[in-house]
């Protein structure tokens, strides 16, 4: 039988005593490409810290088999890469080079083998030769693009990528659709772009108050006009489209 690479059991966080994540239950089989979708407010980001074990919670998370707590955490957090919603969050360093070796260096990689990984990674995502710049010359899609080499360049097993397509113009847009489509790893990705979510994700989770009120093939999911209108959602471009034209 094959270990989910995710596994949330009864997940539940609370904010100063409101409940924001309400016993969420979930698995993700390795190798899978899932979204998170739902309304403003729902717990998409809260539900990714908890995951990663950023934030406290009750129940229980598993990744690749082993619970997340406190002893196990900064271990399996070196199998997760999260990308944040808000990419200078993640770039912090002078330049994009050393901003994508930070984390094979913290890795223990030695630094003339972290070096040639970074310039690997970048090019990878499409900014090759642009190692010496910082971030704040970047647009907002290399930002994005820049924020994923740094994760990339740690080989993580597992991927949480909050509202990646935000503030990104169609160009970087499909630019990141590439990407995420040729993720190694398992991989789960909140976000409000839905026709992005169907570009990229076989399987699609619904959160709405904290809670998972839908899990199924993404087709299925977000064709649902009904489940769609009820929690505050519409049916994508790319599927209302396609129903028009067979209809």
């Amino acid at each position: 039988m094959q270990v989910a690479a995710i596994e949330a059991d009864g997940l539940s966080v609370q904010y100063h005593g409101t409940a924001v994540i309400k016993g969420v239950s979930f698995s993700i089989p390795a190798g899978q490409k899932v979204a998170l979708v739902g309304p403003n407010g729902a717990g998409k980001s809260t539900l990714l810290l908890a995951l990663d074990g950023l934030v406290e919670f009750s129940g229980r998370v598993v990744i690749a088999g082993t619970e997340m707590n406190a002893s196990s955490g900064q271990q399996l957090r070196k199998r997760i890469g999260f990308v944040f919603a808000d990419s200078e969050d993640q770039l912090f360093m002078p330049t994009l080079l050393e901003d994508v070796a930070f984390g094979p260096l913290n890795l223990g990689v030695q630094p003339g083998d972290a070096r040639r990984i970074a310039e690997e990674t970048l090019a990878l995502v499409g900014l090759e030769g642009m190692g010496s710049r910082s971030s704040h010359h970047l647009s907002d899609g290399e930002r994005r693009r820049a924020a994923i080499a740094t994760v990339l360049a740690m080989k993580p097993e597992v991927w949480l990528l909050d509202e990646p397509a935000v503030n990104l113009d169609p160009a970087a847009r499909r630019q990141l659709v590439d990407i995420i489509r040729g993720l190694e790893g398992t991989v789960l990705v909140a976000s409000h772009d839905l026709d992005l979510v169907v570009q990229t994700c076989e399987r699609c989770l619904v959160l709405d108050d904290g809670e998972l009120v839908a899990d199924g093939p993404v087709g299925r999911v977000l064709a649902d006009e009904g489940l769609m209108e009820g929690h505050g959602l519409e049916v994508p471009l790319r599927l209302s489209c396609g129903r028009k034209d067979s209809g």
